[in-house]
């Protein structure tokens, strides 16, 4: 074990180092400048777009491939990974957080307008992501065979561990529960649903993820309003924090943008390369139009979801900071450094309800198992789509089948092996998709950027944008072609 641990933390050292971090952020910039800060300028067709396009045989609605994205999205990143960065980068890791999503944004929809403008119809349905835009763009098809298998590798295997770890703490924290029997019914449900198809995935998605991000949103904004005088003082030492002015955490201004950006990135996954699967899946008449949907997921999980928490850590004090790594010194707070991280949020929620006997554990508990059983599902479908780009035929559906027992096996262990180790290996996963992502974003970002440009000028004639490669020299955009002859 002491190996595995050396070796998961080595690989997070090469792959979370300073050049991703600061990275991440430049390239981030580097989009928002290229498109004019779309995910500002467009920021009313952002929401209205969510609401439009109606699903087909072979693809899903705007809302529903959003609800998809926000699966994979929405999870454990909202509840722990927000603690975590407070934990370990102080207060300012939370505005941190808010920076990353808000360049992240344009990031999310480059990806997610390449993954629709090279997406496949295959067995009926529409599939695509970074793997199909990459092998299309490049015609390097090996380029893409490796995107796919980290991929695979990341929501598969690495990852699914964080998600039910998270899930059997809370329980356990929340109603005693065993947390073998927690990952026993977890995988249960999970088997339901992922052996009924996309279409299962899609109508579950589109009523658990509304349900619990506004039933979370609720309780944090009645703890909001229940100290509302407290607002300019936590929002002036978030700021202070961040920029390292504050007394207690001002020597902690490069753990609050490590902390911020990383945990921001495993939150709203802009860049991952997650986002363009569902993207690619919805029925939609041009590709910018679910490219700037996707980037108004990236608000509403970091600047919404991701503040609820922070903001309800931070008003009722239920924290404690380490300096800079999980090594350092301990700067006391209210919490008992034994606690979980999830245990921040329960214990907040519990501080602000004291009559109501241990309301914020049940209440954190169960909105953290909807939320990770929703990113769940959607490491699933991820996972199937990267199969489906790879294999044919028979070996397409021996590989998806394989892939579901690899998925669900990985969320068992997870609920019983440790948190830290459950993060580290989610982190892996994490850093691999993105480096890969990112790297290649920057050599293929131009039909992105021609298809946002061509999507403005034909809002301006008044038109309802419809997407034709041809007439916009984007090469291999083969479902497109087709789709603009049968209009």
């Amino acid at each position: 074990m002491d190996f595995l641990n050396d070796f998961v933390g080595w690989a997070n050292d090469i792959l979370w180092g300073p050049v991703m971090i600061y990275g991440i952020l430049i390239v981030g910039l580097f989009f928002s400048i290229l498109t004019k800060f779309a995910q500002v300028r467009l920021i009313g067709d952002m929401f209205k777009l969510m609401f439009k396009g109606e699903k087909s045989e072979a693809g899903v609605s705007s809302f529903q491939a959003l609800s998809i994205a926000l699966s994979g999205r929405v999870g454990t990143g909202n509840i722990v990974g927000t603690a975590t960065a407070i934990a370990f980068g102080g207060p300012g890791a939370v505005f941190w957080m808010w920076v990353t999503a808000f360049i992240g944004a344009s990031t999310a929809y480059m990806e997610s307008t390449l993954a629709q403008i090279y997406k496949e119809k295959k067995d009926g349905q529409y599939r695509g992501g970074p793997a199909f835009y990459i092998e299309k763009t490049t015609g390097i098809r090996a380029l893409g065979v490796i995107f796919a298998v980290a991929m695979i590798a990341s929501v598969a295997f690495l990852m699914p561990g964080v998600q039910a770890n998270a899930i059997a703490g809370a329980v356990d924290n929340a109603f005693g529960i065993e947390p073998w029997i927690t990952g026993l019914v977890t995988i249960l449900l999970l088997a339901v649903i992922i052996f009924g198809g996309v279409k299962r995935i899609a109508n579950a998605a589109q009523i658990l993820v509304p349900f619990m991000a506004l039933a979370y949103l609720l309780v944090a904004g009645i703890i909001i309003i229940m100290n509302i005088t407290a607002v300019p003082e936590v929002f002036a030492l978030i700021f202070r924090s961040a920029f390292a002015t504050d007394a207690v955490f001002g020597g902690m201004i490069g753990s609050a943008i490590f902390w911020g950006v990383k945990r921001a990135i495993y939150s709203n996954e802009a860049g991952q390369g997650t986002g363009p699967h569902p993207a690619a899946a919805a029925e939609v008449s041009h590709p910018a139009k679910q490219g700037l949907v996707q980037a108004a997921s990236v608000y509403i999980d970091t600047i919404l979801v991701c503040s609820a928490t922070a903001l309800m850590i931070l008003f009722m004090g239920t924290y404690n900071v380490h300096e800079g790594s999980q090594d350092g010194a301990l700067i006391e707070a209210k919490m008992d450094e034994t606690i979980t991280y999830s245990g921040f949020t329960q214990a907040a929620v519990n501080d602000a309800f004291p009559s109501l006997n241990n309301f914020g554990s049940g209440f954190v508990a169960i909105s953290l198992f909807l939320f990770a059983f929703t990113t769940l599902m959607a490491y699933y479908y991820i996972a199937e789509t990267n199969v489906s780009y790879m294999f044919n035929g028979s070996a397409r559906r021996i590989g998806i089948f394989l892939m579901k027992f690899v998925l669900l096996a990985s969320a068992f262990y997870g609920t019983v092996k440790t948190s830290d180790l459950a993060w580290a290996f989610g982190d892996v996963g994490l850093g691999l998709t993105v480096w890969i992502n990112v790297i290649m974003l920057l050599f293929i970002m131009k039909p992105a950027l021609i298809a946002l440009k061509d999507y403005e000028q034909q809002k301006k004639e008044g038109k309802d944008p419809v997407f034709d490669p041809k007439k916009l020299g984007i090469k291999n955009a083969d479902f497109w072609e087709t789709y603009k002859r049968d209009q």
